[in-house]
């Protein structure tokens, strides 16, 4: 597997971002500049020419994942003696809004294989299971799913029905689990299931379910407004039998392993939004720099400089929010309230410039000849997967009352 590591020394180290520019990459590493470039130049070579074909067509991009794991992009954060890049979070919040920008289906399925699957049995796996579960997931040949909500508890995620119940050697689990991204192509999961009712959500544990196996089926492929190269389906158990040396962690661990899952997972969804709202306003601009009106360029309008700078402003704001995310994650301090706050900035900026980007294109913005209309469907999603707005905001709010002493 030729890794992130390797691959950057086929480039200059003197690296030009040109007209791809990042307020502040100047002041990130080397190594984390370079493989900004790398993600960009495969984005534009490989995902953006084929990105309404696969919305359009709902085509699950697999050659491009292969591709991608072949860079070392589906396993950054994974040592590499597990097959991983062995890089940090913010490496892949980089490498992530890169390949956002040129597709946001295959932002999205790399960012549950990382952040979803990979990340809780790195951080809480045995050794067997992460030599049985993470290496075969590394390289694009494999991608995981995580699976926690299910048709009843929406947002809370304490409400778990789904059980897994012990028989000899084995937990047999029993229920529906929805909503789950890479639910047709993954070929494993963390699925979060009740274990002692008494205990409720202490009573909830995490168990690796190897896909297929006999118990379980997958519901209908939804028909999304957005993000329609990923497979989102129903899981359905019907006492499928799992060992029990699949269990991640220790019994009741499933509600804590979820929580701190889905924090390091906000970090991954601000960055496909961060993605779609930087191809928002590179298009927009573009646009606005050709199209003639009242004798001139758009761009010369007040009015559009206007929502060019307040589209700015949005995008490197949550960019800033989301690097300070990943800097805390890295440096191993607690980062909660940060990831609730990069997430919900950046997927509201992701809504706010596609929805400005129309604006600007007018009618040509309301039509799939132009990307506009897929930035905008595609960004939607992003202010409710892994934690709507409103849970954001509970979260920010909670421990910045804790902060101050109020509680």
């Amino acid at each position: 597997m030729a890794h992130i590591k390797s691959c950057l020394l086929k480039f200059n180290k003197a690296v030009n971002i040109n007209k791809r520019y990042i307020a502040c990459l100047s002041a990130l590493s080397e190594t984390h500049q370079m493989l900004q470039k790398t993600c960009r130049d495969f984005a534009e070579g490989e995902l953006k020419p084929i990105a309404a074909k696969i919305d359009r067509e709902h085509l699950y991009p697999k050659e491009q994942i292969k591709k991608m794991g072949e860079l070392g992009l589906m396993a950054i954060a994974v040592p590499e003696e597990l097959g991983g890049s062995g890089l940090d979070y913010q490496a892949y919040a980089i490498a992530l809004e890169e390949i956002s920008r040129g597709c946001a289906s295959s932002g999205v399925i790399m960012s549950v294989n990382n952040s979803l699957y990979l990340g809780p049995i790195h951080k809480w796996g045995t050794p067997e299971q992460k030599e049985k579960f993470i290496r075969p997931f590394t390289d694009g040949d494999k991608v995981g799913c995580f699976a926690l909500s299910e048709p009843g508890n929406g947002s809370d995620a304490g409400a778990a029905s789904t059980t897994a119940k012990e028989e000899g050697g084995n937990y047999l689990i029993s229920g529906t689990k929805s909503w789950i991204t890479n639910g047709y192509e993954s070929e494993a999961g963390v699925v979060m299931a009740t274990t002692d009712k008494s205990l409720k959500h202490k009573g909830i544990s995490a168990i690796i379910v190897p896909k297929p196996i006999q118990g379980l089926e997958l519901g209908k492929k939804e028909d999304k407004l957005g993000i329609r190269g990923s497979s989102t389906c129903a899981l359905m158990f019907d006492n499928c039998k799992v060992p029990k040396e699949n269990l991640l962690g220790q019994p009741g661990m499933g509600f804590k392993i979820a929580m701190v899952t889905l924090d390091s997972g906000r970090i991954g969804i601000a960055s496909q939004a961060l993605g779609i709202a930087q191809a928002s306003l590179e298009v927009a601009a573009e646009y606005a720099s050709k199209r003639l009106a009242f004798g001139k360029s758009l761009l010369k309008l007040q009015t559009i400089q206007n929502k060019l700078a307040d589209m700015a402003v949005q995008l490197e704001a949550a960019r800033l929010l989301n690097w300070r995310a990943a800097w805390l994650k890295d440096n191993k301090q607690p980062y909660t309230k940060e990831a609730a706050m990069a997430k919900l900035a950046a997927s509201e900026a992701a809504t706010f410039l596609s929805h400005q980007c129309i604006q600007i294109l007018g009618g040509m913005g309301y039509v799939s000849d132009m990307p506009a209309e897929r930035f905008y469907r595609d960004a939607r999603i992003t202010e409710i997967y892994e934690g709507t707005s409103e849970i954001q905001r509970l979260v920010i709010a909670g421990n910045l009352i804790k902060e101050l002493g109020l509680n």
